[in-house]
């Protein structure tokens, strides 16, 4: 099992960037699917991005896509989330969480799917 420790939350004022850090300790990265989630107030927990630690596509939500990165420190085991052009709606607590991969996509961008979970960081975007 994983652990897994968030980092870079804060607050922006609209339109500005902020990197998220997950730092991944305790097991073998390599067999996990890694994603980060976010929960607004009163709101659902929902899927932003993920990716297999190693390689292949990283999946993404629609209102991610454009504006959000994923990237991977493989020495320090650190997963990236580098968000742009930030909108107050962009207001939320932000989770890393880890699967062990078994190759199959379905279903990874449901809360209900993984694992492992950090304690999450808040972000906060001004208007």
């Amino acid at each position: 099992q994983v652990t897994l420790v968030e980092s870079g939350g804060g607050l922006v004022q609209a339109g500005g960037s902020l990197s998220l850090s997950c730092v991944i300790s305790g097991g073998t990265v390599s067999y996990y699917y890694i994603a980060w989630f976010r929960q607004a107030l009163g709101k659902e927990r929902e899927f932003v991005a993920g990716a297999w630690w190693t390689t292949g596509p990283t999946q993404w939500a629609d209102f991610a896509k454009d504006r959000f990165a994923i990237s991977r420190d493989f020495v320090k085991k650190t997963f990236f989330l580098q968000m742009y052009s930030l909108k107050p709606e962009a207001t939320a607590v932000y989770y890393c969480a880890a699967v062990r991969f078994a190759g199959d996509y379905s279903g990874l961008d449901s809360s209900r799917t993984y694992t492992n979970w950090g304690q999450g960081t808040q972000v906060t975007v001004s208007s």
